[in-house]
């Protein structure tokens, strides 16, 4: 048990590490935390020239509005179904990559793949849309061209309601699974390589060992991966609105639109400041239930927990 004096002095000793993490606590709380006196404009009428102050309070009509808007339940059922899609590639994908990765035994080689499928992660959505635009084209794009060789009719990946929420879902996945096989590598070190000279020695192959060994190893990682991806579930992703900002147009609004693209048009196209506001305390509300729905849900089923 620590003493009340172990404490105190405890306490000097990590005040130069409290003192290093204040800048970002105050850029946090500025950047973070400031900006949520604005939700007070989803129970107003809000005019910019009268400010929070003076704006008219309208209580929960901002709400039954948004509730009200013919195309919003289409908006959810497209953020659901591109973000649990995503969240499912994005967790798949990067753990066969890993696996495969583990069994190369050409240092080279594995450096070079690993090297190739890191760098999309570090381009912004700004960049990659305008190549995607280009590739996937439907009369120069080079993916089209591709296609024709073979007898298939060009596809409009981007202005097809069809083809749009696929494109975005397997873009995302392409950019981001090797940043996320760093993680399942890393992962793969805290594994007990006694484990698999035993499971030799007992007979069992490469697939077995993957199955037996490998995969309970990856488990809790592949678990806190999901967990915290459930945070960002109604974002349609990690960088969800600016990949599909950059690339959609309305005539794929019925299958493309989401959340933050809806609340960017009515509150910066048509100026509804108060209901693109509620539509966002909305989606704050939800996303903070699933997350701690998942965290308990990690804590249950593997003991995982923050502190």
């Amino acid at each position: 048990m620590v003493t009340y004096p172990n404490k105190r002095k405890s306490f000097k000793r990590d005040i130069p590490l409290h003192l290093m993490m204040l800048p970002g606590v105050i850029i946090l709380l500025i950047f973070s935390y400031g900006p949520m006196l604005g939700l007070v404009m989803a129970f107003q009428n809000f005019s910019p020239s009268r400010g929070f102050l003076h704006s008219k309070w309208v209580g929960l009509e901002n709400f039954r509005y948004v509730l009200g808007l013919p195309n919003f339940w289409e908006v959810i059922r497209n953020t659901l179904l591109i973000s649990v899609l995503k969240i499912i590639g994005s967790i798949v994908v990067p753990v066969i990559v890993t696996l495969l990765l583990n069994e190369l035994r050409h240092t080279g080689l594995k450096r070079s793949i690993q090297t190739i499928v890191y760098f999309p992660h570090f381009l912004s959505w700004i960049i990659l849309s305008g190549i995607l635009i280009d590739f996937l084209s439907p009369s120069e794009g080079i993916i089209n061209k591709f296609m024709t060789v073979f007898g298939i009719e060009p596809i409009y990946f981007l202005g097809d309601k069809f083809w749009f929420p696929i494109t975005m879902i397997l873009t995302e996945i392409w950019k981001e699974f090797g940043y996320g096989t760093i993680v399942y590598l890393a992962a793969l070190t805290a594994i007990d390589p006694t484990l698999y000279e035993s499971a030799k020695m007992d007979g069992a192959g490469r697939i077995k060992q993957v199955w037996h060994i490998t995969m309970p190893g990856l488990k809790p990682t592949i678990l806190l991966m999901t967990v915290l991806a459930l945070g960002t579930i109604l974002n349609a992703g990690t960088n969800g609105f600016e990949q599909i900002f950059n690339m959609y147009s309305p005539q794929v609004y019925k299958t493309g639109d989401i959340i933050d693209t809806l609340v960017y048009r009515l509150g910066l196209g048509s100026a509804q400041f108060s209901v693109a506001t509620a539509i966002g305390m909305i989606k704050s509300i939800i996303s903070f239930v699933l997350l701690t729905l998942g965290y308990y849900i990690a804590r249950k089923t593997s003991d995982y927990q923050i502190l």
